[in-house]
């Protein structure tokens, strides 16, 4: 039985992955053709700037980098070439704006962008579910209370105007307004207990900003589960048998009111990455999301079409990664999934 099981989730997860794969070629499809919508190329707009400045166009280069790129070639054949390149050869293109291999932008700033989004996620679980159990289960408490107006307070409050605010108190405090991710003397420094002090504290605003609206929003979403799981009547049955409260709030309610929590994963991932854009510019980060804007401004196509690519795959990864964490927390998820 328990290898029948285990040929089920191999299979499950199988049909997952050619799900996933057949989704992110769809997706890229659909991410090309929006980035190419726009009239004009990012050499349009070089030429545009150029003669305003009053200089000279080479149209012989122009048109060399036209047909280098493909640029002059229909649509469809535009993006095989682009997407053939990344599943072949693991070319993700050219930089227009940036002068260099979209690989190499992406290679300097994933690193930052990774570090600084799976932080806040850490930081968004770690302190959106403790506290939404224990609101659950000191209802019309004063922490109840005190955290509820927390909640609406961190939705309510835009991540720039939350920055600014933490960067104002920061300067205050401490007379460093906290802005990137090192102090200027730790930027080129070699690596080092100091240079990774500086770091954690560089990140502590950032992943404040970036993960509050989230946090808040499944601290919430954790609250009203566990309150709708703790008057259900198999709690009453479980104290009638003479089990412990706390055994059953903790060994059958939070699993059951943290399905909702663990499905929402391939977003909130997500989430975090895009989230971050505005609070990167804000803070002066050295993330993707600064990046990104100035490629979507320049229209860059094969970092911008790229950058959202890898969006598109990190979204279905974190959509397995849901689906297998609730087949493995939920009986009857797992029984329709394996069905399935």
């Amino acid at each position: 039985m328990k290898k029948l099981a285990e040929n089920q989730m191999v299979r499950f997860v199988i049909r997952k992955l050619c799900i996933m794969f057949l989704t992110v070629m769809l997706i890229s499809l659909a991410v090309f053709y929006i980035i190419t919508l726009p009239p004009g190329d990012f050499l349009t707009r070089y030429i545009g700037r150029m003669t305003a400045a009053g200089e000279t166009v080479d149209p012989v280069m122009i048109e060399n980098l036209r047909s280098q790129y493909a640029l002059d070639r229909p649509f469809i054949v535009q993006y095989w070439r682009w997407v053939s390149n990344i599943l072949f050869h693991g070319d993700f293109g050219y930089s227009f704006s940036l002068s260099m291999p979209v690989t190499t932008v992406i290679r300097a700033y994933i690193v930052p962008t990774m570090a600084l989004s799976l932080a806040t996620m850490l930081f968004t679980y770690l302190v959106s579910i403790p506290i939404g159990i224990y609101s659950a289960v000191r209802q019309y408490s004063v922490g109840d209370y005190l955290f509820t107006t927390i909640g609406f307070l961190g939705q309510a409050i835009p991540n720039f105007l939350m920055a600014i605010l933490l960067m104002f108190l920061s300067f205050k405090l401490t007379g460093d307004t906290m802005l990137g991710l090192f102090s200027p003397g730790m930027q080129n420094a070699p690596w080092s207990w100091a240079k990774a002090a500086d770091l954690l504290k560089h990140c502590v605003i950032p992943v404040i900003v970036i993960g509050t609206g989230n946090t808040c929003g499944l601290m919430r979403t954790m609250r009203s589960q566990m309150l709708d799981e703790l008057s259900k009547n198999y709690v009453m049955t479980g104290k009638a048998k003479g089990m412990r409260a706390a055994a059953i709030r903790y060994k059958y309610c939070v699993r059951a009111a943290v399905n909702p929590i663990v499905s929402s994963i391939g977003w909130s991932l997500v989430g975090i990455f895009t989230g971050s854009t505005i609070t990167a510019i804000v803070l002066n980060l050295p993330s993707m999301g600064t990046v990104m804007y100035e490629a979507l401004i320049d229209q860059d196509m094969y970092l911008a079409g790229s950058w959202l690519f890898l969006m598109a795959i990190v979204t279905v990864i974190g959509t397995l990664i849901s689906d297998i964490l609730l087949a493995w927390l939920d009986p009857k998820a797992r029984k329709e999934y394996l069905k399935g």
